[in-house]
């Protein structure tokens, strides 16, 4: 996908543009930012101009180019394309691999994708590559979090920071190209400035619509009635982001009734309960009376 394309961080984009401009550029980046706000998309972009043999322009269709659209490029590769975790078996890979010359470019690139799911022995792997890359070899690493990457990983790689999207872009992209037809203001919080969590919910938009509603009842309403209402939150699959959601909805309605704040406690002893893999019927039985307590 091209950079003008791609929504957000715009400083981010001259910048690596600006990069391919001069030739200047790391032999190793560390992309950091909030999932879902275009740190991969940009990295394949910005990887697609390095490899770039001719004008290294958006439309360029010299070989390499048409190689990496095609997904067919022999000096390009994303690791981890999934986010699932990534052994040190995969990082073996890169180091021998990485001392193999370009084929059809000048240069070579590998983007490890979620980097922070690297074990500490894959990252431990790495870094003598990073320590002593050959010269034609760009290596990006993308993470959500960087606590987990070692700081010997960190200092070895120039770090790029990428902003989340602003709500007004959000909302655009939410009506105009996914096509929400109620996007309220708890809907749009949960998104977090994340693009990729707002194409996630927009699967159960509705369900999260009543999430709300169920939220706004919960004062109002004789405990029977909520229990029937609060089935809408027995989704065992999706409970995480359902609980993500409703902390926002709590908190929005806590700005004026303080007691609700006392609700999102009982949502994050919920959470702790269902890591430690407590029963999950249960669970939800007792913070949906729990929260109802608090209100009334």
């Amino acid at each position: 996908m091209e950079f003008k394309n791609i929504i957000g961080n715009q400083e981010v984009k001259e910048y690596l543009n600006n990069s391919i401009k001069n030739n200047s550029f790391s032999h190793s980046y560390l992309f950091l930012g909030t999932d879902g706000i275009g740190k991969k998309l940009i990295a394949k972009e910005f990887a697609k101009k390095i490899l770039c043999n001719n004008t290294k322009d958006e439309t360029c269709t010299c070989k390499s180019c048409t190689c990496f659209i095609s997904d067919n490029h022999p000096d390009f590769s994303i690791i981890n394309d999934e986010g699932s975790n990534i052994k040190i078996e995969q990082i073996r890979n890169i180091t021998e691999k990485v001392i193999e010359k370009p084929i059809i470019s000048n240069r070579k690139v590998y983007i490890i994708n979620d980097a922070d799911k690297m074990t500490k022995e894959a990252q431990n792997c790495l870094l003598k590559t990073l320590e002593e890359p050959p010269e034609y070899v760009t290596i990006i690493l993308i993470s959500s979090n960087e606590n987990v990457i070692l700081n010997t990983i960190k200092s070895r790689c120039m770090s790029i920071k990428f902003k989340n999207i602003t709500e007004e872009s959000l909302t655009k992209f939410a009506k105009e190209i996914l096509g929400y037809q109620n996007l309220t203001e708890n809907l749009l919080k949960s998104f977090g400035g994340s693009i990729g969590k707002c194409i996630k919910l927009k699967e159960n938009s509705d369900q999260y619509i009543k999430i709300e509603n169920f939220v706004n009842d919960l004062s109002k309403k004789d405990i029977i009635d909520i229990m029937v209402d609060a089935k809408i939150i027995y989704d065992k699959e999706n409970i995480n982001d359902i609980l993500d959601y409703l902390i926002v909805c709590l908190y929005n309605i806590a700005k004026e009734k303080r007691e609700y704040l006392d609700c999102i406690k009982h949502v994050n002893e919920c959470s702790t309960r269902l890591k430690a893999n407590a029963n999950f019927d249960m669970s939800i039985d007792r913070l949906v009376l729990k929260m109802w307590e608090e209100v009334k």
